[in-house]
């Protein structure tokens, strides 16, 4: 998807508020048509967040129609791909954890009714070195949430979880019942349930919001192509980021690397974050560094993996898993993420365009959360609720300053 910020004339339908027909200009509120009558709604963007909110939207009585240029989690988006984390660690960021744990209630429920499991409920540690307020700060936010998440020592970690070398660790976190969702799996069985409940899928490509038309509202759910849709609204307040992930095939018989006795982790490794999970369904244990890459086009980015990201990894794993020492590589893969600022998600009106929500900036730790970004967007949509504002498009800066991990 690319092509220029046109903002089409909004039309007489989309500026009418309830049966009085009053006409507003702007971001307002558009509310429901005439008593009865279901609002068509077309997400455009059929990734984690488009998905979810068409699934919102069609679970709240709209007639909701689902667009994608290729296919649900395609291997373009930032939704494709084998796993995503689940986890309620965010440090003081409370909303993300309560978003988290919300979101995982889905998940559950999801994972129940495929045919093969989403959710690997492993458990996910997190480790830190020095005394770090992350670590306190998302013990007293999973406490306040009545969350079982338990803080380890150095010395329990190693003994729990034989393999990975705690040296220079101080401390740590477990969070049993989250772990790791099984991406690309994920996004197509809620668009085939979505579809199966009446919602409609269609494959087509949208090179400029103009082209969206039969629809009282739209909802651009477009990931990294946001920023080329809207030109101006967005600009760079969203950029894509080149990410690299690798899987290693563990040793023969060693079931260390299984889902249970190794969880997903995170090294926080003084402020430069790696990350990984157990050897998930035969593909290998999964390393990446969590740390942003190069900006690149969605459309055109190379997709063949790096020898220096691939060093970078083996020279961490090699330090912290050293019974990994040699293992071969199984598998390269290369994705992207789309950055806010500072890591908040949008979720907003577009300034000019009553009709219009734009929904975005996964910011590396999205995925998890596609629940309940999907439920706010479909009420922002559906009811005029205004979202949390670290939300808003008025709060996304063009400074790229991290601040949500």
């Amino acid at each position: 998807m690319s092509g220029s910020d046109q903002r089409p004339t909004v039309t007489r339908r989309s500026l009418l508020i309830g049966a009085g027909g009053a006409a507003v200009s702007g971001p307002a509120i558009v509310r429901a048509q005439a008593l009865g009558s279901a609002p068509r709604v077309t997400v455009v963007g059929a990734g984690v967040f488009g998905t979810w909110t068409a699934e919102q939207l069609r679970r709240r009585g709209a007639r909701v129609t689902l667009l994608d240029a290729w296919n649900p989690a395609h291997s373009r988006a930032s939704s494709g791909g084998e796993s995503r984390m689940t986890r309620a660690g965010y440090g003081k960021d409370a909303i993300y954890a309560r978003m988290a744990v919300a979101s995982l209630a889905e998940w559950k429920a999801l994972s129940q009714r495929s045919g093969l499991p989403i959710l690997n409920p492993h458990g996910v540690l997190f480790f830190f070195q020095g005394d770090n307020p992350y670590l306190s700060e998302s013990l007293r936010v999973h406490r306040a949430l009545g969350l079982p998440t338990e803080a380890l020592s150095q010395g329990a970690m190693a003994r729990r979880f034989p393999m990975i070398d705690f040296a220079g660790v101080s401390a740590g976190m477990f969070e049993p019942g989250f772990g790791a969702l099984m991406a690309r799996r994920a996004v197509q069985t809620l668009a085939r349930e979505f579809e199966a409940a009446g919602g409609r899928f269609e494959q087509r490509k949208i090179a400029a919001p103009a082209e969206v038309r039969d629809a009282d509202r739209i909802v651009f759910a477009c990931g990294p192509w946001l920023p080329k849709l809207f030109p101006q609204v967005i600009g760079r307040r969203i950029v894509a980021t080149r990410q690299e992930v690798f899987t290693f095939a563990p040793p023969a018989g060693d079931r260390r690397w299984q889902p249970g006795p190794m969880p997903g982790w995170a090294d926080f490794n003084g402020g430069d974050v790696f990350y990984g999970f157990p050897d998930l369904e035969g593909k290998g244990v999964k390393f990446a560094h969590d740390g942003h890459g190069v900006e690149v086009d969605p459309d055109a980015q190379d997709r063949r993996f790096s020898d220096a990201a691939l060093a970078e990894v083996i020279a961490f794993r090699d330090r912290r898993f050293p019974a990994l020492r040699g293992a071969p590589l199984a598998t390269a893969e290369v994705c992207q993420y789309e950055n806010s600022s500072n890591g908040d998600f949008l979720i907003d009106r577009h300034p000019e365009r009553a009709d219009v929500v734009l929904v975005g900036a996964g910011s590396g730790h999205g995925f998890k959360h596609g629940p309940e970004v999907g439920r706010i967007a479909a009420e922002l949509v559906l009811a005029g609720r205004t979202p949390d504002p670290r939300f808003g498009l008025a709060s996304k800066g063009v400074s790229q300053k991290r601040e949500v991990i």
